[in-house]
């Protein structure tokens, strides 16, 4: 079984391209979002070829692969041009290679303020920056940005796969793993 994760996307056209392209090239069976679908945010320059309404006509494409939460930036009139649920903050993802393990996805911009019980691995997005750490028993796994990295990090996404995530750039370059 395999997952593409990723986050950020805020409306751009060229690098929702290029995820549906790894998403297809991957043979994932679902692509998880980790917010902030449409909207660029007031503290983001806008990305390359910045195009909400033809990002939403791309991914209802794919509506029913899709599992996505929502994002600082995502709004209720994103939910409704979306055929995909955008409704949740959180959502618990069920993935029987990681039984053992009770996995989040969050944005991210209220983790700081957030407990998870032990075992768990929270997917997270909001940073724009590919990061994977552990602290108290939890693994906390950031795909980093499709299209506005920060830090000097690539546009990037996740690939979960059996009980392994890489973090991947879209020249398939692995910018770092970890198998559980």
């Amino acid at each position: 079984m395999k997952l593409l994760i990723a986050s950020d996307l805020h409306g751009s056209l060229y690098w929702t391209e290029k995820l549906v392209k790894a998403f297809k090239d991957s043979q994932a069976e679902k692509l998880i979002l980790l917010g902030d679908i449409l909207y660029h945010g007031p503290r983001n320059d806008l990305p390359k070829d910045y195009n909400p309404k033809e990002v939403v006509k791309l991914l209802n494409t794919f509506a029913s692969s899709i599992i996505c939460v929502k994002g600082n930036c995502d709004a209720e009139v994103d939910e409704m041009v979306l055929d995909f649920d955008l409704s949740k903050a959180e959502k618990i993802l069920t993935f029987p290679p990681l039984k053992d393990y009770t996995i989040h996805l969050v944005h991210g911009h209220h983790l700081q303020e957030r407990t998870f019980p032990p075992n768990s691995i929270i997917l997270f997005g909001h940073t724009h920056i590919p990061t994977i750490y552990t602290s108290q028993e939890n693994y906390f796994i950031n795909p980093g940005s499709v299209s506005i990295p920060k830090n000097s990090s690539p546009n990037s996404y996740v690939i979960l796969e059996d009980r392994s995530f890489k973090i991947m750039d879209f020249e398939k370059k692995i910018i770092d793993r970890i198998a559980l």
